[in-house]
């Protein structure tokens, strides 16, 4: 680990030392944060499954408007992240993960009982304040838990529940929903998170690597200045700029196809709506699944031979994505689409391991909330934020068959400006 440029003066390397009184907790703490990050997509993708029977119900009556409910859960997101991001440098980060996580299955009960589209807007818009405190904490507590040269590995076990919940989001809003209504597919997402709320408190909270010397100073306005400054100070790192907008652009593709891939397939290319739902479910099981491995895995092999190799396998399987996911999307034939989107969908997951790595791999470890908070921010803004209502106005106007080829566009601008950050984190010397 290499000093940021604009941090402290130096912090040095990592200190086995500092992380030896850890280790014996960190197999737990990567076992319970993986369970709530499997919870955090299922009950993400949950209505994704559930669109058509929400447009039916009469509840939504555009596809701009069941666009809408996802941004509506992200902007809370990307709004809450930064507060949490503050929080998660300084005080307890086991505590406000298990507020967070109670908070949002309670919102998800509330969608469930929804009777109208602003109720059903505003619960799942609350779902992401809950969201926002554990997806920015819990990557610095596993960056605390283990040395950088496994992190690849780790975060690629961590974020295997991606696809894994997405994948159940599906397979529980499909199965759910056909058999007792839409309704119920939101009860039965918010139930285990009640308990994984009481486990969380029992993780141990690993001593940081290094504190600020202010960091529980001050009131409100003086932690608002600091924040800002950070924010500021982070942005104007070009190779970690430079990954997040990789990322946001990544984000925008990923976030895009796995809210409308199941209408997609239903409504253009004909399929039942359980062999949609279902179908799409167990591909991205299994391909999230082995690319997610094959990434971390390939992420810290590839270590020895270059430092940034995290950006450098990411980047090129996304960029080898861009064929395939124009592919999948332009030809309807069974014996082209199932193939490429298996593959595609593959080299996409495999990033996800090493480009996490790389967020909290660049900045000053007494900075990694706050990096992850403002990466939540960007990506969600210029990404998944945008993507599916966008994709669901260009429907309106054209069609959903149309409006998806917005995707491979933005794979391929991730693909660029991941290779432009490698380059430039080998300019500025630090490991990637």
């Amino acid at each position: 680990m290499t000093q940021q440029q604009g941090g402290p003066a130096a912090h040095g390397p990592e200190s086995q030392h500092a992380h030896a009184p850890t280790v014996r907790f960190a197999g737990r703490g990567l076992v319970v944060l993986t369970l709530i990050n499997l919870l955090n997509y299922l009950d993400r993708y949950v209505p994704s499954a559930l669109l058509p029977q929400l447009k039916s119900s009469g509840i939504v009556s555009t596809d701009l408007q069941l666009g809408i409910l996802a941004p509506g859960f992200l902007i809370v997101y990307m709004l809450a992240a930064p507060a949490f991001g503050y929080i998660g440098d300084r005080r307890s980060r086991t505590r406000p993960i298990a507020i967070g996580v109670a908070l949002w299955s309670i919102a998800t009960l509330g969608s469930g009982l929804a009777r109208n589209y602003w109720q059903l807007f505003v619960s799942r818009a609350a779902v992401g304040i809950g969201e926002a405190a554990y997806a920015t904490i819990s990557p610095a507590l596993l960056a605390d838990y283990y040395p950088a040269e496994k992190r690849s590995r780790v975060f690629a076990i961590f974020y295997m529940a991606i696809p894994v919940g997405s994948a159940l989001g599906y397979v529980v809003g499909g199965l759910v929903s056909g058999a007792w209504g839409w309704r119920a597919a939101f009860f039965v997402a918010a139930v285990p998170g009640l308990l994984l709320a009481l486990w969380v408190l029992r993780v141990p909270d690993p001593p940081r690597r290094e504190r600020q010397s202010h960091a529980n100073r001050g009131g409100a306005l003086v932690a608002l200045r600091d924040t800002f400054t950070l924010y500021l100070q982070l942005l104007r790192q070009a190779s970690y700029a430079l990954t997040v907008l990789g990322y946001a652009a990544y984000t925008f593709a990923v976030g895009g196809l796995a809210f409308w891939m199941p209408t997609f397939l239903e409504r253009v290319r004909g399929m039942p709506a359980s062999r949609a739902t279902t179908g799409f479910g167990a591909i991205v099981v299994v391909t999230g699944f082995v690319g997610t491995f094959v990434g971390g895995w390939l992420g810290d092999y590839c270590r020895r031979y270059s430092r940034q190799s995290d950006l450098w396998v990411s980047a090129i399987a996304t960029l080898l994505a861009l064929p395939l996911s124009v592919a999948c999307l332009a030809d309807g034939s069974p014996s082209v689409l199932f193939p490429t989107l298996v593959l595609a969908e593959l080299l996409l997951f495999m990033s996800t391991g090493p480009i996490n790595s790389v967020i909290v791999g660049i900045v000053n470890p007494a900075h990694r909330a706050s990096a992850v908070a403002l990466s939540v921010l960007a990506i969600h803004l210029l990404g998944d934020v945008v993507s599916p209502p966008l994709i669901g106005s260009v429907s309106d106007r054209t069609s959903l068959g149309e409006a998806v080829m917005l995707v491979p566009a933005a794979v391929g601008l991730c693909g660029l400006l991941w290779i432009v950050a490698a380059l430039r984190c080998r300019h500025e010397n630090l490991q990637a």
